[in-house]
């Protein structure tokens, strides 16, 4: 029998709960309403004033200044300058409509502004509050305007009205393209690019300020100010003085070869640094082509540098795009392309770009063989013009050979072959280990954006086959930087203290107290002082030596030592090289060091170390006496004249750039907006710090060139005194009259009047460097 389904009933006590809650909610619903009501008719102000106190009104942001870069000096090499931006307010001019012709009249004769522009967007936009009219002027500019603003002021207008000036800063670089490559610039927004600006970034950048606006308690606006904080000062080691007369010597080599040979700079890069010895400060830093930092689009400074593609590769010659830029190609390269030639002028070479050094590493075999105990320094070496290592034949710089060559005498000379048994004599782990202690490989962590990383452009001591210990011994088959080598190179002429090379001295709060003083630091010793001393004997014997290479180097009357390299690049033709010398003074008590690169000179003949060595001698003609070093040396009567003659040009040229000065200071323009920063800001442009170097460019044949001339003769000319019976055989060939080289009755090819050194023929060198293909066991 089924069960019948129970039914739930909706019973009379449960209608009567449900009508209670319903008249419950009714009654709460009726509170709620008579209260809303209460609070509109009675308390509608109160209200309003606590929601309208919770806004802001007119929140504007206030800029704050970039801190300054001064050299040791005090002299400014950047500074941030308030300018102003005219704003217009529509909102609150059209407020008061007879104001409305009077404002713009005023903005127009002012500003020199379009009136049909600000009419059209006063029409067309009637509630904006914020329209730039005008940028980055200049208080002197803004100021008459501003009278007629001021509220009791003779010149006050109050019909002008919604008008107001908006702060901000422009960063400007008073020396123009001076230490360019070292100080960097700053995009359109205010962020550091390249050198100190990118460096230091965080310490120049400050913090915007604000200022709010609210209603308080009786709807009065009131303002409430967060003030910027500027940014701090850095002061660097930097002296204008020197900075001035190293570029000075590099623009003129500049013009002085440029479209020599071919179309194009002087070189392709010419780089110095100038350093003390005694506690890494960096006292000059320059390259160039270098470029206005007030305005670092200019293509102009484009024209005659090595070009590159859209990649940042350097263009084939034979290509239709050329192998340098003129301003045909300019108008011809895509921005892409563009972008990769302005990045690749403001790289810093003397930081960011490698080579191989050449014989500026013989200093380095010898210290390190010294110092090892693998030879003592006073052994001798028989030099027949070539050595035979592993399935080759590798040349000396006189392929006729140098005889007997005692240490001290192979670095006078330069000579290959001695080396090359300097470098048997210590073997692979030993001339790896005193690689890594002179920092070869290594970044030197100098306080400049964009240092490039060699590590794996060094050979370790597994990878050092014959071949390559042997050529690494006079500087070929690795490359550095100029950076890496000058302070490792300072290391071996102060007593063997590796300091670790700075630019920034100390960093100034906004109110000019000192926050942090950067001391001198010292790395490591990488070799000991007998050795330094040893090696500091055998470097002044370059310059002073009656068969040195180094003579052109030596400034009038003053006696330095150094060591000069010649670099062959690859692919190894023996027509383009890197030339070098790296010095020191004085002679006998190093303090400063100094180290001149040129990159494939523009000359038929490049291997000539004279194209270092009298740039050198320039800069320290000036420099030496500039830093109240007392002369050593007498002076001949060709040197006396040489300097009143100096005297003389540089009061001249003294005399022109006041002129000049004076005149440019009476057009200035009053705004000084870089153009093209907008390509940064999209993301298009920038340095590229990561790249690891030119590749596989320098490999070393060494012929470095040793002369008895002056710094400014030619060794070209003339066939120079018969030899010694039994000596120099190629003093006795023929010359060619239009060279002023011998020929060669062997080969035909033409000898180096001076060094013997063989022009033309193949290399005796692998086509290798280290990172790049096999080694050559």
């Amino acid at each position: 029998m089924e069960k019948r389904k129970k039914v739930q009933k909706f019973t009379a006590r449960m209608r009567r709960k449900l009508g209670v809650l319903f008249v419950i909610l009714l009654m709460l619903f009726g509170g709620l309403g008579a209260r809303l009501l209460s609070i509109i008719l009675n308390n509608e102000e109160e209200y309003q004033k606590q929601v309208l106190a919770q806004r802001a009104y007119d929140s504007i942001s206030i800029a704050y200044r970039r801190g300054s870069i001064t050299d040791r000096n005090g002299t400014v090499l950047a500074v941030s300058e308030k300018v102003y931006n005219v704003i217009l307010d529509v909102r609150v001019l059209t407020q008061t409509k007879e104001a409305i012709e009077p404002t713009i009249a005023a903005l127009v004769h002012h500003f020199d502004l379009d009136p049909t522009f600000i009419r059209n967007y006063i029409k067309d936009n009637p509630t904006s509050a914020y329209c730039i009219l005008a940028r980055e002027l200049s208080y002197d500019t803004v100021a008459p305007f501003m009278a007629l603003m001021e509220i009791g002021g003779e010149n006050y207008n109050e019909l002008i009205k919604g008008v107001w000036f908006e702060d901000s800063y422009i960063r400007k670089y008073p020396n123009g393209s001076m230490a360019s490559d070292l100080i960097g610039f700053t995009t359109g927004d205010g962020r550091g690019m390249g050198g100190l600006e990118q460096y230091y970034e965080e310490e120049l950048r400050g913090t915007e300020g604000r200022e709010y606006g609210y209603l308080d308690d009786n709807m009065d606006l009131e303002r409430t100010t967060i003030p910027a904080t500027d940014g701090n000062s850095i002061v660097t080691t930097i002296d204008g003085n020197l900075q001035t007369i190293v570029e000075k010597q590099l623009l003129q080599f500049n013009e002085q070869y440029r479209d020599a040979f071919h179309e194009g700079n002087g070189a392709e890069n010419v780089g110095c640094i100038m350093m003390d010895v005694n506690n890494g400060e960096i006292l000059a830093m320059a390259s160039y082509p270098n470029f206005d930092l007030n305005d670092v689009y200019d293509t102009d400074a484009l024209i005659g540098m090595r070009m590159v593609d859209e990649e940042g590769k350097k263009t084939d010659p034979d290509s239709e795009l050329g192998a340098y830029i003129n301003e045909a190609s300019i108008e011809n390269m895509s921005k892409k392309q563009l972008m990769a030639n302005l990045n690749s002028l403001w790289k810093n070479f003397t930081i960011a770009t490698s080579y191989e050094p050449g014989s500026v590493a013989k200093p380095f075999t010898v210290a390190a063989a010294i110092d090892g105990g693998a030879i003592t320094g006073n052994e001798s070496y028989e030099c027949n013009g070539s050595l035979h290592v592993g399935d080759r034949d590798i040349s000396c710089h006189n392929r006729y050979g140098d005889g007997t060559v005692s240490v001290a005498r192979s670095i006078e000379i330069s000579c290959n072959v001695a080396l090359m048994k300097v470098g048997q004599a210590m073997g692979a782990e030993m001339f790896a280990h005193y690689q890594h202690a002179f920092g070869f490989g290594l970044k030197t962590n100098i306080d400049l954006y964009g240092e490039t990383r060699t590590a794996n452009l060094i050979y370790s001591a597994d990878k050092l086959g014959p071949t390559e210990l042997a050529t690494g011994t006079f500087g070929q088959g690795f490359n550095v930087t100029m950076i890496e080598t000058i302070a490792a190179f300072s290391s071996l002429i102060n007593g063997g203290y590796y300091y670790q090379p700075h630019v920034v001295s100390k960093i100034l709060s906004p109110g000019g107290a000192t926050i942090k003083n950067i001391q001198p630091r010292v790395i490591r010793q990488t070799i000991s002082e007998s050795t330094s001393d040893k090696v500091r004997e055998y470097c002044n014997q370059v310059v002073s030596g009656s068969e040195g290479t180094g003579k052109t180097a030596r400034p009038a009357g003053y006696m330095i030592g150094g060591k000069t390299g010649t670099a062959e690049t690859i692919p190894r033709d023996k027509t383009n090289y890197v030339v070098s010398f790296m010095g020191y003074a004085p002679a006998d008590d190093p303090q400063i060091a100094i180290y001149v690169v040129v990159d494939r000179p523009n000359t038929q003949y490049q291997d000539d170390a004279k194209f270092a060595t009298r740039i050198v001698r320039g800069i320290l003609s000036e420099a030496l006496p500039y830093l109240h070093f007392p002369m050593t040396e007498g002076l001949s009567e060709t040197e006396e004249q040489e300097l009143l003659d100096k005297k003389a040009e540089e009061e001249r040229i003294a005399a022109e750039r006041k002129a000049a000065k004076e005149e440019e200071e009476g057009n200035n323009s009053e705004n000084g907006i870089l153009d093209g920063n907008e390509l940064l800001q999209n993301g298009e442009g920038g340095l590229d710090g990561s790249v690891e170097g030119m590749g596989s460019e320098a490999v070393v044949i060494d012929t470095d060139n040793a002369s008895d001339q002056g710094a400014d003769s030619d060794p070209r000319e003339g066939e120079g005194e018969a030899p010694e019976p039994g000596q120099e055989i190629w003093r006795t060939f023929d010359v060619d009259p239009e060279t002023g080289y011998y020929i060669d009755p062997n080969t035909g090819n033409l000898i180096d009047p001076e060094t013997g050194n063989e022009i033309g023929g193949a290399s005796s060198l692998p086509d290798t460097v280290a990172g790049e293909g096999n080694t050559d066991d």
